[in-house]
């Protein structure tokens, strides 16, 4: 499966932001995917995760109650809404697709390109 991630962008601290992750290529409604970021100097890190059904969800603890992902299968599609930014979720954002609904998946079957977050104070 192909992912391509969009929607990022320079937010106010407190704002809101959606991202998206459009899927092609195999079937995309039999993946598990999770949204993963990187700040700079900083290592790669779990954001969260919905199972195929979206069904089952993941969050981080620094995210959580303040983002929601979700997917639309018939359009391929997996969201991350993103509301109370803080400066410190400025990251590249990464979907991808994966094995669990955890916070460390033991297989990546499929990266993004990744999509930019800036969070000014």
């Amino acid at each position: 499966v192909q992912l391509q991630a969009s929607g990022g962008g320079l937010v106010q601290a407190g704002g809101s932001l959606r991202l998206s992750c459009a899927a092609s290529g195999r079937t995309f409604s039999g993946y598990n995917m999770g949204w993963f970021r990187q700040a700079p100097g900083k290592e790669r890190e779990f954001v969260a995760a919905i199972s195929w059904s979206g069904n089952s969800r993941n969050y981080a603890d620094s995210v959580k109650g303040r983002f929601t992902i979700s997917r639309d299968n018939a359009k391929s599609t997996v969201y991350l809404q993103m509301n109370s930014l803080k400066p410190e979720d400025t990251a590249v954002y990464y979907c991808a697709a994966i094995s669990g609904v955890t916070s460390n998946p033991t297989h990546f079957y499929s990266w993004g390109q990744g999509t930019q977050l800036t969070v000014s104070s």
